[in-house]
């Protein structure tokens, strides 16, 4: 890499080629447009709900892995770099927020640097200016295993010093802070999306004052978040940061029942071109039941969805009542809605069997089940084609109407140590009392009786457990537990930002394999001393690895980035087989005539609640 801006500006230039086909937006007023005849201003509240808050890393930015998670942060916390939270390949270009611009990057490749803008301060209580040793003690955090820091791999070994240590956040000699205004990260390798990565909300400036009174993720941080951002936690300027004791949580959020935003009062509008700010707060309850969710938002008491996905009855309601098509908002995320098959579980040890799913499942019925073609299309691999371009011609399990093929599927089972008869179906006792996870609301739930009956004809009796959202992906993220889960259906999968890498490393490297908080759900390249480390039973045969495919991608840029990840995406579903792609999501949003200015955010896959904006006069 040439230079500093160049090399940046071709990684960007690299994205955009690499996004264009997200660039078409909704059919029904997706992305950023204004729904009503209000002007859009500022003020009032977004009034939403949501059916749980589905956090994996108790809402603490170091270890929250998901995409409603980073959807609340992008009101909270500023990063080095950041998005405009707008629809398409624009929404997944990285832009100045903290820094003052794009970097510099030495010729080599390893060394970044970084200059923070000036006047940008934490909100209360601690209302002071942020420095580049807050941003350095956040990856200090990042490195403290004991914080769970769920996708540190994507610096561990990547950034030098950064390598998971236990015990406490201490210096990591990678990262130097000459000035109170400058960061310089020094790299093992030249790693091309390395500026992306510096957009994940984990990296957002952390104050140690408050901070390192929590050493276990669980209760901790997450309560107390001090904001960077437009927006910060009701009740954080009554928190008291002079002593460990006298911190207590915010009022404003409480796990089981509601989220409270209001204005950061130390925010700067001049200093923050990629958020609107529209709104003076946001109100997030929980309410367990969805039809109710959409019951408020029809009578006005809400003023839209976030995370939920429109019933059918809904769907059908606002796609065919000409007056209602302006509130419904359909916009494709980067996302992969998936079965995911656990490699050292049996059956699914056995290649044989893993394919044999691939063929049974009926996935037109799955799409029917969510709601039909408006919230996805059908997948026939692992990666949307937006990551690694592989479109939907590649299919390798593609069946006529998608609604699965018993034949093909015998036919692999047949091949299968657990059907040594060869009958077609799994015969074996392994294959009766299968624990198959979900979560326990609709439309999962919905979709549950056609996996559990496509997956009877194969011989594959399943028990369904079925867990609200956080609790079912905390038993998949944890391995001990997850080695009980033979297959599950719960988890969804959106790119972490602009690159097919977030679809490799956290799903399918051996690197992301960590006690708690792993997201390789399928257990892709345990060794047997991993598996002896977790406490684990490893199978007789071994598992698959992909990270030797992975790695070979890595340092490539450009459309060599993009071929490998294609082959990348051919080798999983050809050779591995450790998922059924079942659609590549849109999200459905639904707003009441309330929102006059409507904005989803590519980077998240949800609303942009940090551009919305409302007519209402409520109060947070």
């Amino acid at each position: 890499m040439r230079g500093s801006r160049k090399g940046l500006a071709l990684f960007v230039l690299g994205l955009i080629s690499l996004l264009i086909a997200t660039a078409c937006s909704s059919n029904n007023g997706g992305g950023s447009s204004t729904q009503s005849n209000a002007p859009v201003t500022k003020g009032g509240t977004y009034r939403s709900a949501t059916s749980s808050f589905g956090f994996v890393g108790d809402f603490d930015p170091v270890g929250e892995y998901t995409a409603v998670g980073f959807s609340y942060y992008q009101m909270l916390l500023r990063t080095l770099l950041n998005y405009t939270g707008e629809a398409g390949a624009a929404g997944l270009v990285p832009h100045p927020d903290l820094a003052t611009d794009l970097g510099t990057v030495s010729s080599d490749g390893l060394t970044y640097t970084y200059h923070l803008k000036d006047n940008i301060k934490f909100g209360p209580p601690i209302n002071r200016e942020i420095t580049s040793s807050d941003i350095k003690y956040a990856f200090e955090r990042i490195d403290s295993s004991s914080l769970v820091a769920q996708y540190a791999f994507y610096y561990d070994g990547v950034i030098q010093g950064m390598a998971q240590h236990s015990g406490p956040p201490r210096n990591i000699s990678g990262i130097d802070t000459p000035d109170p205004k400058t960061i310089v990260f020094h790299l093992t390798t030249p790693t091309s999306d390395f500026p992306a990565r510096l957009s994940l909300a984990a990296t957002a400036p952390v104050p140690e004052e408050v901070a390192k009174c929590f050493t276990k993720p669980a209760g901790g941080y997450g309560n107390d978040i001090v904001s960077s951002g437009p927006y910060m936690i009701q009740g954080a300027d009554q928190m008291d940061p002079s002593s460990c004791s006298t911190i207590k949580p915010m009022s404003g959020y409480d796990p089981t029942s509601h989220l409270i935003l209001v204005r950061n009062p130390n925010w700067d509008q001049s200093t923050d071109n990629l958020r609107k700010a529209y709104v003076n707060g946001l109100n997030m309850s929980i309410d367990s039941n969805v039809d109710d969710i959409f019951n408020k938002i029809s009578s006005g008491s809400l003023d839209g969805s976030f995370y939920e996905i429109p019933p059918p009855t809904v769907l059908q309601k606002y796609s065919t009542d000409a007056s209602l098509k302006p509130y419904m908002h359909i916009d494709p995320q980067n996302t992969t809605y998936y079965l995911s098959m656990n490699l050292i579980v049996p059956p699914f040890d056995d290649i044989h069997v893993r394919k044999a799913v691939n063929w049974i499942i009926d996935k037109a019925g799955i799409q029917k089940a969510w709601g039909g073609p408006a919230t996805g299309t059908i997948a026939g691999h692992i990666m949307p084609p937006s990551m690694a371009g592989l479109g939907t011609d590649y299919n390798p399990y593609g069946t006529p109407g998608n609604t699965g093929d018993l034949a093909k599927a015998e036919a692999e089972m047949k091949q299968s140590k657990y059907d040594p008869g060869h009958t077609g179906k799994c015969t074996d006792p392994v294959c009766n009392g299968v624990i198959l996870l979900n979560r326990n609301e609709p439309p999962w739930t919905d979709a549950e009786a056609g996996v559990v009956a496509a997956l009877a004809k194969i011989g594959i009796n399943v028990k369904a457990r079925e867990l609200e959202s956080g609790a079912a992906y905390q038993t998949i993220d944890t391995v001990k537990t997850g080695a009980q889960v033979g297959i599950s259906m719960n988890p969804r999968w959106g790119a972490d930002y602009g690159d097919p890498n977030t679809f490799a490393q956290p799903l399918f490297s051996s690197q992301a394999l960590i006690p708690v908080g792993t997201s390789n759900y399928s257990m892709v390249g345990m060794t047997s001393a991993q598996a002896k480390k977790f406490g684990v039973t490893y199978p007789a045969g071994g598992v698959p690895s992909a990270d030797s495919q992975i790695n070979s991608c890595l340092p490539k840029t450009g459309q060599d980035r993009e071929t490998c990840f294609q082959g990348f995406d051919k080798y999983l579903m050809e050779q591995v087989v450790p998922w059924v792609p079942m659609f590549w999501a849109n999200q459905v949003t639904i707003t009441s005539p309330t929102v006059t200015n409507f904005a989803f955010d590519q980077f998240t896959g949800f609303i942009a609640l940090q551009n919305v904006a409302v007519s209402n006069n409520a109060s947070p």
